[in-house]
This record gives C-alpha cells, sequence and structure tokens, in this order.
C-alpha cells in the first residue's frame, strides 16, 4: 500500500521478509511489541537494535534492507514533523522524534518516533530513503529477537521523573555484542551492559563510577547520555559522556556481568551542558569525535593523544583535559550520524522549533 502527499513520497515499507542470514538465525518470525522506542543502532546483515525504555528491553529487528541505494549526498527535508504527521495522520504538534540511525548498508536513515505526546504515545518507526521519501515500518511478520534487561529501575507514575526511562540512554554494536548504557535498580546504578548477539539470557549489569570534577565528587548514580566504541592503541575501550559535561573512557574487557569499574575521566567540556550524541570518524590521517550538545553546540575532538590524556581526580572551575573545537556552523543539532566516511546526516532543532534532516560534509 503506497500513498502519496505534494512535496514527498510516503509508503508503507514492511522490513523482514523470508530470507534469513547467520545473524538472523536465532530470531522468530512474527510482530514484536513494544511501549516506546528510543536509541536505535545497527548491527550485521541490515539488523536494527530498538530500545524500549519503558519495558527495559531491546529488540533486535531484520530490516532486509541490504542493497546499497541511492546516497542522500545532498538530502535537505525541512518540516520533518509535518512530513511524518501526514504520514500517521495526525498534528505535527503529536510527533516527537527520539533517534535517528543511518543503515549502513543501504544508507537509509531510520527515526524512532512518538506518536502522540506522554503515557498514551505511540511508538513507531520511520525511513527516509533517498533524497525525499518517507516510510512508515511496517513491524508485522518480521525476524526479530528481544531481550530484557535484569535489574531494571522501577517503573513509577509519580514524582517528576520515572527512573525507568532511563534504564536506556544509548546503544552501539562492537564486535558480536550489543553495548547499552543506562541506569539499573542496584546501589550503584550507572550502568553499562556488554550482551552477546544473537541474543542469550543476559546477566546483571556492570556498575560504572566515574570522577565529576565539575562537580568534585564521585558518582555512580548519574547516567551515560552518549557514548562511542573507540580503539586506542590496541585496546577497545568505551568513551562515555555525562551531563556537565566529563568525557570518561572505561575498557571494553572490563565490562562483565555483576562488576563494578571506575571509568578514566579524560576531559571536563563544560558544566551546565547535556551531552546528546556522539560519532567518531577518519580524516586526514586523524581520528575525530563530533559531540553535539545541549547548549555548546557540536564540538569536534581530535583524539590522537587521548592515549596521553591524564585522569581528572581533582576539582576543576570548567574545562580541562582534552580540548575541542566548536564548529560554528553546526548550529541546533539533536542527532547525528555517519552517511559514510565523508558525509554526515544531522537532525536539526531550526530556531522555530521545527525540526529537519540533512546531510554535511565530515569537518
Amino acid at each position: 500500500m503506497k500513498r502519496f502527499i505534494v512535496g514527498a513520497t510516503l509508503a508503507l515499507f514492511t522490513v523482514g521478509g523470508v530470507h534469513a542470514g547467520k545473524a538472523t538465525a536465532g530470531m522468530r518470525l512474527g510482530t514484536p511489541s513494544f511501549r516506546s522506542m528510543g536509541s536505535l543502532t545497527f548491527g550485521p546483515e541490515g539488523i536494527l537494535f530498538i530500545a524500549d525504555a519503558k519495558a527495559a528491553s531491546i529488540v533486535a529487528v531484520s530490516t532486509d534492507d541490504t542493497k546499497p541505494g541511492k546516497a542522500a549526498s545532498s538530502l535537505k527535508l525541512v518540516g520533518l514533523e509535518k512530513r511524518i504527521a501526514g504520514l500517521l495522520g495526525t498534528e505535527p504538534a503529536q510527533i516527537l522524534i527520539e533517534d535517528m540511525a543511518v543503515n549502513p548498508m543501504s544508507g537509509n536513515i531510520y527515526l524512532s518516533v512518538s506518536r502522540g505526546r506522554g503515557p498514551e504515545a505511540t511508538p513507531v518507526l520511520v525511513r527516509v530513503k533517498g533524497e525525499s521519501e518517507l516510510e512508515l515500518v511496517a513491524l508485522e511478520k518480521v525476524h526479530f529477537s528481544q531481550v530484557a534487561l535484569p535489574a531494571a529501575p522501577a517503573e513509577t507514575t509519580t514524582g517528576r521523573s520515572n527512573p525507568r526511562l532511563e534504564s536506556i540512554t544509548d546503544l552501539a554494536f562492537q564486535d558480536g555484542r550489543l553495548l547499552v548504557a543506562g541506569l539499573s535498580n542496584e546501589e550503584f546504578a550507572a550502568t553499562l551492559r556488554s550482551i552477546p548477539f544473537p541474543f542469550k539470557d543476559t546477566s546483571n549489569p556492570t556498575s560504572v563510577e566515574i570522577y565529576h570534577g565539575a562537580h568534585g565528587r564521585f558518582e555512580t548514580r548519574a547516567p551515560i547520555r552518549t557514548f562511542v566504541p573507540f580503539m586506542i592503541g590496541k585496546e577497545a575501550y568505551v568513551l562515555a559522556a555525562y551531563t556537565c559535561t566529563p568525557l570518561v573512557q572505561f575498557p571494553l574487557s572490563a565490562i562483565k556481568p555483576g562488576a563494578k569499574i571506575q571509568g578514566k575521566t579524560i576531559a571536563e567540556l563544560g558544566n551546565r551542558n547535556r551531552p546528546l550524541d556522539i560519532i567518531s570518524y577518519q580524516k586526514d590521517g586523524r581520528v575525530n569525535l563530533l559531540m553535539a550538545n545541549s547548549s555548546r553546540g557540536v564540538m569536534k575532538i581530535v583524539t590522537e593523544s587521548i592515549d596521553k590524556a591524564e585522569p581528572i581526580t581533582a576539582p576543576v572551575p570548567d574545562k580541562k583535559g582534552v580540548g575541542y573545537e566548536t564548529l560554528a556552523d553546526w548550529k541546533n543539532v539533536d542527532q547525528l550520524d555517519k552517511l559514510d566516511n565523508k558525509t554526515a546526516v544531522v537532525l536539526l532543532r531550526e530556531e522555530s522549533g521545527a525540526m529537519s534532516l540533512e546531510t554535511r560534509p565530515l569537518p
């Protein structure tokens, strides 16, 4: 079934199909259920991992979207909520875009979306194909698998916040394992999980502790907001960013069930700020990080000396450690991902509050 409106092609796109590769061997054919859709990341064979924080679970879906498509190198979709609202038959004010991920096999862009606000919001998955085509991804009769997270925070409906919504704050796939940041119900609530894929019953999370230089104390309950797997020398690490804004490294080998580990704080990037998204990329022989933030724009961090970074173990007034450059022309970026080795896709919040999606050369 296809529907068309002026300015964009809107269609129903069904994922899954009848084909199953090695990564999908343990999946079942059916219709996964979701209470919410938040963080997204891709794994092998076009498999999309979708965080359902309300259910404290992660669903892996075989998208069957593995053929390279036309690269959206000049993508610019303005008024994204309006277009998605037209697709879903609602008003733009009822659309909330939660996350964005690029399928590295096809180059297509996936968006997790809430239709409606509050507890009754309906989660949906939208695909952006090529330069202007939007598709509702129908998650029926698909190959999928699901894993529940043990020791998740209890769900509450009173007070100012619901800790269950931070059971999953970010995802990444690395070397056959899904890395999951968030909170648990344990005393040391901040956690990292390393879950083998195909999914098996997952064990208790790893509790993580950091020294927050701007706050002048150790913290065990502040969740990682965004992170990226990263090689330092020959060892794999997680580079994690926290609110207000420490950058911390954790060795991947230390993330084990039930362990308690302390990260190495390598930078304080400025307080009164919340990191939103982070990617790594290579250019001119250097590995760089790009990190979007709530109040400090997009930071470009050159990592060539990161292996020599001294740990921050004492209070700092504002900034210290690994430095960064603020990209003056990358304003109002909420989310970002790599389209290819030269191009990024960014989700922008315009001054009017409307959202847009566009591609930009990696700086």
